[in-house]
């Protein structure tokens, strides 16, 4: 199936960003919603085999967060970071570090921005700033793109329906 909205990666060789770009057919602030509410993230942000678990999203400038990811074969994995910005419906700074390596410090650095389209839709671009060149490629070929794509598809399900956190 062709997807009007597709999800895009753009890396150069030899950087440590790689920025991630989506238009979604919903205005800014529902998309923004989407991002920000911890009973609306959970909906769409991992594949299906996928169970996300928020122990902490203080989503506001100094904040922080905590996602616990459980797959269907009981492995896990969770993502910690801090809110740098929050400025509604704008713009997200926050940093995101993989728990589950063997050591500390690959941090980072997400620069979300969400900026309107004519017609009542949202471009959101993530640029991620990561410590290396070597932490950059290894996150690309972590299989990042197949599992962006589903969770950005389930976020147009979502936005096609209505936001609701009741599910």
């Amino acid at each position: 199936m062709t997807r009007k909205n597709a999800t895009e990666i753009k890396a150069e060789p030899n950087r440590q960003e790689f920025f991630i770009a989506r238009e979604f057919d919903a205005p800014r602030e529902k998309v923004f919603e989407a991002f920000t509410d911890p009973a609306l993230l959970a909906q769409w942000f991992l594949p299906k085999e996928l169970n996300l678990k928020i122990d902490v999203m203080d989503c506001r400038t100094g904040g922080s967060y905590h996602h616990v990811h459980t797959h269907a074969n009981g492995m896990q994995f969770g993502f910690i970071g801090v809110f740098h910005e929050v400025a509604v419906p704008e713009r997200i700074i926050k940093t995101s570090e993989f728990e589950g390596l063997p050591e500390r410090g690959h941090v980072v650095l997400e620069i979300t921005s969400f900026e309107v389209l004519p017609g009542d839709r949202t471009k959101v671009t993530i640029q991620s700033v990561c410590r290396s060149v070597v932490q950059r490629d290894g996150m690309l070929k972590a299989g990042m793109k197949p599992a962006i794509t589903i969770a950005h598809n389930q976020l147009d399900e979502l936005l096609a329906k209505g936001l609701s956190a009741d599910e």
